[in-house]
């Protein structure tokens, strides 16, 4: 995604006989992360969304089971509708249902930063909890100079309707129809309020075309 700022004439002449200092650089820099870090958590939410709708749409018609369904058949290409103009959109976790969404080096460090900051939530109050959970999202930005990414993560939830699929005491039928579409799923165990995993995104500037 590119960003344009208007120039005024004065800012243009005075481009022509100065160079920017390191600390206007770094400001830039500095700008361009948050609004991608912006864009990024707008992705991430927007991925959110579309999955939970497809969820409920699915549970309501038929159970758990079609629920299940439905996120082994759109979870993918919902992502990869929302991985344009040089994002990759996708989600990972420590205990991944698909195996295709195990974290990298990276990811597994955030991850688990993710898990212990929930995990001292879980212990707060509830009243406190609520607090916690209202505030600006659990997020990690990190940007590789060597291959000249932008990376960003925000952590996911487990909420109570997580736990029919993702808790400690699940259905016969539906752990059948987990295990048919996942024989080598991690992801139960989870307690409500602990990290159930994170969106995680990738922004690589789109290559130019050249004649």
């Amino acid at each position: 995604m590119k960003f344009s700022v208007p120039l005024n004439v004065a800012y243009v002449f005075s481009c022509l006989t100065y160079v920017l200092s390191p600390n206007a650089l770094a400001s830039n820099v500095d700008s361009d992360h948050s609004l991608k870090t912006q864009e990024a958590r707008m992705h991430a939410k927007a991925l959110g969304a579309a999955l939970q709708a497809k969820l409920k749409q699915a549970i309501q018609s038929g159970g758990l089971e079609e629920g299940v369904n439905a996120c082994h058949l759109a979870a993918e290409p919902i992502a990869t509708a929302l991985s344009v103009e040089g994002w990759t959109v996708g989600r990972t976790a420590l205990k991944v249902r698909n195996p295709n969404n195990s974290p990298d080096a990276w990811e597994q460090t955030q991850l688990t930063m993710f898990a212990e900051q929930l995990a001292k939530s879980v212990e707060l109050p509830n009243e406190s909890r609520e607090t916690l959970s209202s505030k600006k999202p659990l997020e990690a930005t990190h940007f590789d100079k060597e291959s000249n990414k932008f990376r960003y993560m925000m952590a996911i939830e487990t909420k109570p309707v997580c736990i029919a699929c993702h808790g400690r005491d699940i259905s016969p039928t539906v752990k059948e129809v987990i295990d048919t579409h996942y024989p080598n799923d991690q992801a139960t165990g989870f307690d409500i309020g602990s990290l159930r995993g994170a969106f995680t995104l990738t922004f690589s500037e789109p290559q130019s075309t050249s004649k």
